[in-house]
């Protein structure tokens, strides 16, 4: 994978803190979705996605492991 390619989302970390209802709703409201990769930050794939909420992409940002995501298209 690299910077530009698309992905899909397909699991959301585990330990997201339960008491952080905002962070919660930020990550499942990503699920199943597809974005472009933006960056690395070590070994986490860093994602825009403020489109899947309506707002420009730059606005949300998340950081997953390579294992949260499937390549759609390189």
């Amino acid at each position: 994978m690299k910077i530009g390619d698309t992905v899909r989302v397909i699991k959301i970390p585990a330990d997201l803190p339960k008491d952080n209802a905002p962070l919660q709703t930020l990550f499942r409201g990503c699920l199943n979705k597809t974005f472009k990769i933006a960056g690395f930050d070590d070994d986490l794939v860093e994602l825009h996605v403020g489109e899947a909420f309506g707002k420009p992409a730059e606005q949300h940002q998340i950081w997953l492991e390579p294992s949260h995501v499937k390549l759609v298209e390189a």
